[in-house]
């Protein structure tokens, strides 16, 4: 099963993927199949989200890749070796220097600071004290948390003790990181933040990331692919536009059913041919997504042009169009 499914994404090659799975599966002595055949790339720099209800195998799939669970077959390439093949001691290492996580219950060390929780894992990498702790200060100030290093963590408000989690993922400066189910603990408000703070660290840092959630919506705003799980199985894998637009089952259309389509259509998606000699009120890139100019060209009497990545002149977008979307009448696949 294969990156092109019921989306337009190109496979990665094997060169350019930081971590590609294959034809990995996990079958427990019961005979339960917790996973089954999944295959998958993710390149360098890429936040790919893992979705799937509940029991669709994202968190198996996760700590078969890290082999915390022992897969039962297929292939792990990490950094262009078979993590399968890898002794103890040296996945061992690989968890300490190149892999991140943060799970939903990040436990902290409650009798630890911030600063000795962030500096923990490098810690236990044999670096010097005062090593440690100058990059942890670096990394607590990056997550918004200067100020509070000999805070304890019952000192903390969730989103707190959470950013203190992340901080120390990335302690280590992980060629990849990990996150599985990282807000879905926290109130509304604070998980809106948690994912904010996401973006920020993301748009620093261009990691590497694997992300498993529940919430569609939470993987369409965070996520450049989306990896659409089901029984142990892959359903499709595409960016956010592909599965809201081209569902490839009807699981995929009910799961996108409520996302509101105007934050993830892009201009491209409703343009139409350029007009000999047009007039336009305004130019739009064409991955600018609906919703982000949808008020102006509503209130135009003009369509606006839209500039493909050549930056030439692509096409041209219409108020109907965008009028149509967000009254619900897009045409879906």
């Amino acid at each position: 099963m294969d990156d092109h499914l019921g989306g337009d994404s190109t496979p990665q090659p094997l060169a350019q993927a930081l971590l590609r799975i294959e034809d990995l599966a996990k079958v427990y002595p019961s005979g339960q199949r917790a996973l089954d055949g999944v295959s998958f790339a993710v390149a360098e720099p890429q936040v790919i989200a893992v979705i799937g209800s509940s029991g669709a195998g994202k968190s198996t799939l996760i700590r078969c890749i890290n082999r915390l669970v022992e897969p039962t077959a297929g292939e792990i390439i990490f950094d262009g070796r078979d993590l399968l093949k890898a002794t103890e001691r040296e996945l061992i290492e690989i968890r300490r220097h190149k892999m991140g996580m943060v799970f939903q219950h990040f436990a902290l060390l409650p009798h630890q600071t911030v600063l000795g929780n962030v500096a923990f894992p490098l810690a236990i990498q044999g670096i010097d004290r005062a090593t440690r702790e100058a990059r942890a200060r670096k990394i607590i100030e990056l997550v918004g948390l200067k100020g509070r290093e000999l805070y304890f963590p019952r000192q903390l408000s969730g989103g707190q003790q959470q950013r203190v989690g992340i901080a120390r993922s990335l302690a280590v400066e992980p060629e990849i990181w990990f996150l599985d189910e990282p807000f879905s603990a926290l109130d509304p408000l604070i998980r809106r933040e948690m994912q904010d703070e996401f973006l920020r660290l993301q748009n620093m840092l261009r990691k590497t990331i694997v992300f498993i959630t529940h919430d569609c919506d939470e993987a369409i705003r965070l996520a450049d692919r989306i990896v659409v799980m089901k029984d142990g199985a892959i359903i499709q894998i595409g960016t956010p536009e592909d599965l809201v637009t081209r569902p490839a089952t009807d699981y995929v259309r009910e799961f996108t059913r409520d996302v509101q389509r105007a934050k993830v259509i892009s201009a491209s998606a409703l343009m139409r041919p350029a007009a000999p000699g047009g007039r336009y009120a305004n130019h739009v890139q064409s991955g600018a997504r609906i919703a982000s100019f949808a008020a102006q060209i509503v209130a135009s009497d003009q369509p606006f042009g839209v500039i493909g990545e050549n930056g030439q002149l692509a096409g041209e977008i219409h108020r109907d169009a965008v009028v149509a979307l967000l009254a619900g009448h897009d045409h879906q696949a």
